[in-house]
């Protein structure tokens, strides 16, 4: 496949120890022959074998512009499956733009957000759900974020893909061929053969979908808010998880008026932690304002963490917020232990679901508690990668869901005795929507978008 080159900083544009600058294309080699001089002056890097590294200077005719190490590596064992160069210089801002600026002034042009990476796509070598988890590689906002791209960059999802596809298309060959064939090729019995493979399939499909909430989370967070009448701590426990002082603690009601968010890394949980004002009836307008902006945070929250006082007797308030989080994902802290205790976990038992723990926030005591209990609720304990995939695409969420719904149609198609050409139908649809996936008939439109969403020189 012909390509004109394309070229980008591939490192971050700021003073740093090294840059580096990607060519890639049918001319890549031709620009670094016009523009390399060996310390000897007399090597065609072009002549050298791939992947090898070469130490010189990048010059513009006479002028040298920096001292560096050129990679070289040559079609098809590339990145992009394309002849790439990659020039690693000194990596100030100005040397770094100057030697990109020479790059195109020698026949490259500036690559596209995701360039390198869509030619990669578009040239065979990673499909488009492993192209997709390059970008999440690239974002990822903890350790279980990247673990979930790198599985998917193996051709996890490519593999579950290519499986249940393989299925799929085995039983509508079949049908497809007892149809054109009926004198030696039967069909009778092959429903409730295809039903069984149709229920198998769904089940795996429902499985991916329901356990995506917990791919969605991995890669974005918990969305995690703090609620509890004024003075309960809520501010203090914000402060010790970010572990630095980021909200206003007094000893004064109402001193949190607005929301503060802060994301927190838990031991590998994300957790977008929204510190809220603190919730009483009030005739303050400002605070009634604050109060209510907290109400509807906590709607929408994937986790709530009710702070309350243990060392007040329970008023009015924390009745209420007991009610609020009655049907939510919930943990109550019972803080201030570390005074004494007016109110008991056996009291509260019978008020509410959700986990109880007894803290201690001023004393920084059970906390550890707080994030085992955390993890038990969202992943079950333990997050392991060896075999699970999670599904973290909104976009491979929607085409799992609509191939659960083309095999729903099958097996309804089966129950009602419609003849066996409408299975095909359906069956046809499933198997291509699995493959919008991976990037099989996929609209130029959609590839686009998605390869906005890189960086440059990716």
């Amino acid at each position: 496949m012909k390509t004109d080159t394309i070229t980008a900083i591939a490192t971050g544009l700021s003073n740093a120890g090294i840059g580096i600058i990607r060519i890639s294309g049918d001319a890549a080699f031709t620009i670094i022959d016009r523009i390399y001089n060996s310390k000897a002056g007399n090597k065609i890097l072009s002549k050298e074998s791939s992947h090898t590294i070469h130490y010189g200077f990048i010059v513009d005719e006479k002028q040298v512009i920096d001292e560096v190490m050129v990679v070289i590596m040559k079609a098809p064992a590339t990145y992009t499956m394309e002849d790439t160069v990659e020039i690693n210089c000194h990596g100030g801002i100005v040397v770094t733009r100057k030697i990109l600026e020479t790059v195109i002034k020698y026949g490259a042009r500036i690559a596209e957000p995701g360039e390198f990476t869509k030619r990669a796509f578009l040239n065979g070598r990673i499909d488009l759900s492993q192209a997709e988890a390059v970008c999440d590689i690239i974002h990822a906002k903890n350790e279980l974020a990247l673990k979930n791209s790198l599985n998917q960059l193996r051709g996890n999802v490519f593999e579950l893909i290519k499986e249940m596809r393989i299925k799929i298309l085995r039983d509508l060959a079949f049908i497809e061929a007892a149809l054109d064939d009926p004198e030696h090729i039967s069909l009778d019995g092959f429903d409730i053969e295809l039903t069984e493979h149709l229920e198998k399939e769904c089940q795996e499909i429902n499985k991916l979908i329901s356990e995506s909430r917990n791919g969605k989370i991995i890669k974005e967070g918990i969305k995690t808010v703090i609620i509890g009448k004024p003075n309960a701590g809520k501010s203090s426990l914000l402060n010790i998880l970010v572990g630095e002082d980021r909200a206003i603690v007094t000893d004064i009601a109402g001193t949190t008026r607005d929301t503060l968010e802060e994301t927190i890394n838990l031991n590998g949980i994300m957790l977008n932690v929204i510190d809220t004002a603190g919730i009483r009836d009030t005739i303050d307008i400002i605070e009634k304002m604050g109060v209510d902006k907290a109400l509807r945070m906590a709607f929408d929250a994937d986790l709530i963490i009710f702070v309350l006082d243990s060392s007040t007797r329970l008023d009015e308030n924390d009745e209420a917020i007991l009610k609020l989080i009655k049907d939510k994902k919930a943990i109550l802290l019972l803080n201030k232990s570390d005074l004494v205790a007016k109110v008991t976990i056996d009291e509260i038992q019978g008020k509410t679901k959700c986990p109880i723990i007894t803290v201690s926030v001023k004393e920084n005591m059970g906390l550890d508690e707080v994030e085992r209990t955390i993890k038990n609720m969202f992943f079950g304990g333990e997050i392991t990668f060896n075999e699970e995939i999670y599904i973290t695409n909104d976009r491979h969420r929607e085409a799992f869901s609509q191939t659960a719904e083309s095999l729903k149609l099958v097996k309804q198609s089966i129950d009602n005795g419609m003849p066996e050409d409408f299975y095909s139908i359906d069956l046809m649809n499933a198997y291509e929507t699995l493959g919008r996936i991976i990037g099989e008939n996929v609209e130029e439109d959609l590839v686009n978008m998605i390869f906005k969403e890189f960086c440059m020189g990716k």
